[in-house]
């Protein structure tokens, strides 16, 4: 089971937007409506964790954050 992170779609201009987390397989569609409320809901992208190795093998965590990771000095961006 995967967590995934929901938001309302306001329905006026000025409406608060609420951001929720729902565990659901990563086989299910995503949610158009919430499960309570019935509310009209949008899944969020948000970044993840990836894994690179360097020519040696050695492995190393990179999380993406939507922006540069280390200002573009790494290549990144």
């Amino acid at each position: 089971m995967a967590t995934y992170v929901y938001e309302t779609i306001p329905a006026s201009q000025g409406q608060t937007i609420r951001t929720f987390e729902i565990r659901q397989s990563m086989k299910d569609a995503a949610l158009t409506r919430h499960p309570e409320t019935g509310e009209p809901i949008r899944r969020v992208i948000t970044g993840g964790l990836g894994i690179m190795t360097s020519s040696k093998g050695a492995a190393a965590p990179v999380v993406s954050s939507g922006g540069h990771c280390c200002g573009g000095g790494c290549g990144c961006g």
